[in-house]
């Protein structure tokens, strides 16, 4: 079964557990790196995550440091 898109209220969820990885680590916003962050925090928030602080516990356990994010996102080469 799809999933649903998230509404505004977990959008703001979302995206706040996403600083929240980017203050843990003390990296500055990048692009790349966030768009693996809120990938993989829609898919915690799908398997019942659903505050801001439990979704940072589990990217940060999951994604370690800014090059975790940049190994773990998939490339072009990768999928074809």
């Amino acid at each position: 079964m799809p999933h649903r898109a998230p509404k505004g209220s977990e959008c703001r969820i979302l995206a706040e557990a996403v600083l929240q990885w980017y203050s843990f680590y003390e990296v500055a916003p990048d692009d790349e790196a966030s768009s693996t962050l809120v990938a993989a925090a829609l898919e915690f928030f799908h398997d019942g995550y659903h505050t801001a602080d439990d979704l940072a516990v589990r990217l940060i356990g999951t994604y370690v440091g800014i090059w975790s994010t940049k190994i773990n996102a998939p490339t072009s080469a990768a999928i074809h």
